[in-house]
């Protein structure tokens, strides 16, 4: 049964074919994670109380720093961990099948930019390389190891030399992707601006405290005008899901067929805002079936009618405001 709704999950082509998948989805995380079953019973809803994709109650990202997100008794193969300042509680995330997440995130990136062989996959992550159990670091690593490029690997702060590689395979016209934490990008545009025109610079957010924070649209301007890009890509990911958001620039976000996003009310975490409007960002990540699919992260953003979105921060004490059943 798990194995048929996972290859479903993986085939999604309607709206319809989603909402029936995530309420069966649901169903089965409802039976199956005790905290997220526990959460649900605080707000009085079960499956039979379910009829449509708004009513499913989204649990906060919290969680994960305090429990055991799961609907397995299975063993994991992984336990992802987030980044977080010095003293801070890091989120955990135990992967029961790491198989599940590799199709997704390669199926992901290929709905967007094509066969991730097709790319000399450069990363540039520092703060992700100097700790343990990054769901990036994994997923990139995995990306370099399917590249075709033999150039394709990660630099820690060897800026110079990544720099050469770019002049390199610039001159040899060859498709690349620089995919780097923000303020490592920002130190390689101020170091070593280039002209590219083979290359696609893609930034997954995060000063993590070695720089000013900046809003995106100057971000991206620096990067811009350093590199004479028309645009910066973006990847939206965290250490709780199994699936990414991508941006082809300007800040906008799609997602692929088994992940949908939602805005809720950042005074009342159970209603959905309409689109356009700034609320707290909500998700659906049908491929996190052995985890929780339905979770409402600290961050602030809106949707649009053609089912792009965009970041616009976060919450002020990272809390979700007007829900007061953190304490599970």
């Amino acid at each position: 049964m798990e194995k048929t709704l996972i290859q479903n999950i993986f085939s999604i082509s309607k709206p319809a074919e989603f909402e029936s998948l995530a309420l069966e989805v649901f169903k089965f995380q409802y039976n199956h994670n005790v905290i997220y079953r526990s959460y649900c019973n605080l707000l009085k809803k079960s499956p039979e109380d379910i009829l449509n994709l708004k009513q499913i109650p989204f649990l906060p990202i919290e969680f994960f720093k305090k429990s055991n997100v799961v609907s397995s008794e299975k063993k994991p193969e992984a336990i992802f961990e987030s980044s977080g300042t010095m003293g801070n509680i890091t989120s955990k995330h135990s992967i029961v099948d790491i198989s599940i997440y590799k199709e997704s995130y390669t199926k992901c990136f290929n709905t967007f930019y094509g066969p991730v062989g097709d790319y000399c996959i450069l990363a540039l992550l520092p703060s992700y390389l100097e700790r343990d159990a990054s769901s990036l670091v994994y997923m990139v690593n995995d990306f370099v190891s399917k590249s075709k490029h033999p150039d394709s690997g990660f630099y820690l702060y060897d800026l110079k030399k990544l720099s050469q590689k770019l002049l390199q395979l610039e001159k040899e016209q060859i498709k690349t992707l620089l995919i780097g934490v923000s303020f490592a990008l920002l130190d390689l545009a101020e170091q070593f601006p280039v002209h590219l025109k083979h290359t696609i610079i893609m930034e997954t957010g995060g000063m993590k405290g070695r720089r000013k924070e900046l809003i995106r649209e100057e971000l991206h301007a620096i990067l811009r005008n350093a590199f004479s890009v028309e645009k910066i890509h973006s990847e939206y990911g965290m250490t709780e899901l199994l699936s990414q958001g991508y941006s082809k620039g300007d800040g906008l976000f799609k997602t692929p067929p088994w992940m949908k996003i939602y805005a809720r009310d950042t005074e009342d975490p159970l209603t959905i805002q309409n689109n356009d409007t700034t609320g707290g960002i909500s998700i659906i990540d049908l491929a996190n079936l052995y985890s929780c699919s339905f979770i409402a992260t600290e961050d602030l953003g809106k949707t649009h009618t053609d089912g792009s979105f965009e970041i616009l921060g976060r919450f002020d004490q990272s809390d979700v405001r007007g829900c007061n059943l953190m304490a599970l």
